[in-house]
């Protein structure tokens, strides 16, 4: 999908670091074939300014979509873009490769994954394979999700990066709502990271987590 005659795909850059979105721009600024319609920096901005792009009948074709992120995370993000506008695609990127991110924004709707190392003819090839409802995964997260498939994650291995963190507080002997606070997030959504950690666990309760916790070096016994 080169050259004049080719479909101008128009990309939404979602990151809350101006910097990675003014690498991104520059970089589609020397393409014939994509174009960056709008910039956003974080969750709940991307859906502003797709509201507002879709006003004028000009939503993207893609949204490049940091994970993340203040106010709305990009796996919330993306299963609510998914929601509303389901014609357009998204490409998740962030610096991290645990393969629990991988599924969790595979499973919000994302059709693309990317490493914030990745390339700039990589990051194309991802928005352009997006385009053509084609999954495109970074080399890196294919191999770490072959692996997993032949030896599957156990205990704490499980967790995403925020139910080892929920996990820690819980050890530390937090309630859910000095978590919520902790992490700046409701008390709903507390209560949640810690039903989903014990359940990863097949923990039966709080104190079994802080024991874990201990035994996992994650915190040290008081």
């Amino acid at each position: 999908m080169t050259g004049n005659d080719a479909a101008i795909l128009k990309v939404l850059v979602v990151d809350d670091h101006t910097v990675v979105r003014r690498g991104i721009t520059s970089y589609f600024d020397l393409l014939d074939d994509i174009e960056l319609v709008d910039e956003a920096y974080d969750g709940r901005n991307a859906l502003d300014k797709l509201a507002a792009l879709s006003a004028y009948d000009s939503l993207p074709d893609v949204v490049l979509m940091d994970l993340l992120m203040p106010r709305m995370d990009g796996i919330a993000a993306t299963a609510e873009i998914r929601r509303r506008y389901p014609a357009v695609a998204v490409v998740v990127m962030t610096s991290f490769g645990e393969t629990q991110r991988v599924h969790a924004a595979l499973e919000a709707g994302a059709t693309g994954y990317l490493l914030k190392d990745a390339g700039p003819a990589e990051v194309a090839a991802a928005v352009r394979a997006a385009f053509r409802d084609e999954v495109f995964i970074d080399p890196a997260v294919a191999r770490a999700l072959t692996r997993e498939m032949v030896a599957p994650p156990t205990g704490t291995a499980t967790l995403t990066d925020r139910e080892r963190t929920v996990l820690i507080l819980v050890a530390e002997g937090k309630s859910n709502r000095e978590i919520a606070r902790e992490l700046d997030i409701s008390e709903r959504t507390a209560r949640t990271h810690v039903s989903n950690m014990l359940t990863k666990l097949r923990l039966q309760s709080r104190t079994q987590a802080a024991l874990l916790a201990i035994k996992e070096g994650l915190v040290n016994p008081s």
